[in-house]
C-alpha cells in the first residue's frame, strides 16, 4: 500500500486516478446569503456534546449558495472545466468550544463528486444535490446586475425534491457578508469501525479556516427563504425560519490548505 499514491481513494501506482489532488486547493466563486434566526433549541440539538451555543443571538443562521471553480496547485482542472465548477448550498450555524467562537456547517449538498469527498475529509456533511443560482454577468439584458434593485434566486434539491429557495434584492454595498459564516470552522470527523460495536475508528474535532482571502465588495438585501423537508432530508423540522435578517450577495476567493486537530477520541481497534 505504501508504494501507491493518491491524497483519496482510489490510490495507484502513479496517483492519477484519486478523486481529489493534494492540498492546496484554491477556490473563487459567488456566494448568495440569507441569514435567519431560528430557535436556539433546534441549534442546540444539533451540536456534540461539549459544543455550547454562543451567547449573543444564539439562533442566528446562514443559508449560503456558492457557485464555485476550484483548482490545485497546477492548475489543470481550470483546461478540464467538468473537473472544476461545481454549485452548493449548505447551512450554518454558530457555536462555542473552549470559550471560542466557531462557524459550524450542519447541513450542505453539492453538485459534483470531488466536492463530496474533500468535504467530508474536511469534516462537512456534504450529500449530492441539484443546485441553482442567478449570475451576475456584465453585459447584456438576460443577467442580474451588481446595482440597487437586482434580484438574485436560488434553489437546492435533492432526490427530485425540492428543500429550499431564496430570493434576494440588493439594496446596496455592506460592510460585511453576515456575521454568521464569519469565524473559522468547528467540525467533525469521524468514520464508523468495520467491526459493529466498537464506536468509530475516526473520532476527531477539528477547526480550519481559509486564507489568501481575496475578497469583493459585499452587497446586503432583503431576503425571501422558503424551507422544505422531503422523506430523506430534514431542513424546514430542524431548522424553521422564525425571522428573516437579509441577504448578502459577495464574490470570493480563498485557499485551503489544511486545518488543526482539537480533540482525538478515535478507537485504535479495528
Amino acid at each position: 500500500m505504501s508504494s501507491l499514491k493518491g491524497f483519496l481513494a482510489p490510490q495507484t501506482p502513479v496517483g492519477k486516478s484519486a478523486i481529489v489532488p493534494d492540498m492546496p486547493w484554491f477556490y473563487s466563486g459567488n456566494l448568495i446569503t440569507v441569514e435567519y434566526r431560528t430557535n436556539p433549541k433546534n441549534i442546540k440539538a444539533l451540536l456534540p456534546t461539549g459544543v455550547d451555543l454562543v451567547d449573543e443571538d444564539p439562533g442566528a443562521v446562514a443559508f449560503i449558495w456558492a457557485d464555485w471553480q476550484s483548482c490545485s496547485e497546477s492548475k489543470e482542472e481550470l483546461l478540464d472545466p467538468v473537473r472544476s465548477q461545481y454549485l452548493e448550498a449548505f447551512v450554518v450555524v454558530r457555536c462555542k468550544y473552549d470559550g471560542v467562537t466557531y462557524s459550524r456547517c450542519v447541513a450542505i449538498w453539492v453538485t459534483k463528486d470531488f466536492a463530496i469527498a474533500r468535504g467530508w475529509f474536511q469534516g462537512y456533511p456534504k450529500k449530492l444535490g441539484s443546485i441553482a443560482v442567478t449570475r451576475i454577468f456584465n453585459r447584456g439584458k438576460a443577467t442580474a446586475k451588481l446595482e440597487p434593485g437586482s434580484q438574485l434566486g436560488a434553489s437546492v434539491a435533492a432526490y427530485d425534491y425540492r428543500l429550499a429557495t431564496a430570493r434576494v434584492t440588493l439594496i446596496g454595498p455592506s460592510k460585511t457578508n453576515g456575521f454568521v459564516n464569519g469565524h473559522p470552522m468547528l467540525h467533525n470527523r469521524w468514520v464508523p469501525s468495520i467491526s459493529p460495536g466498537l464506536g468509530n475508528s475516526l473520532d476527531q474535532l477539528i477547526t480550519m479556516g481559509g486564507v489568501d482571502l481575496d475578497l469583493g465588495e459585499p452587497w446586503y438585501g432583503s431576503a425571501e427563504l422558503e424551507l422544505l423537508d422531503s422523506p430523506w432530508d430534514e431542513l424546514s423540522s430542524i431548522l424553521p425560519v422564525e425571522e428573516i435578517i437579509g441577504g448578502y450577495y459577495r464574490e470570493i476567493g480563498v485557499t485551503f490548505n489544511g486545518g488543526k486537530l482539537l480533540l482525538d477520541k478515535s478507537n485504535s481497534k479495528v
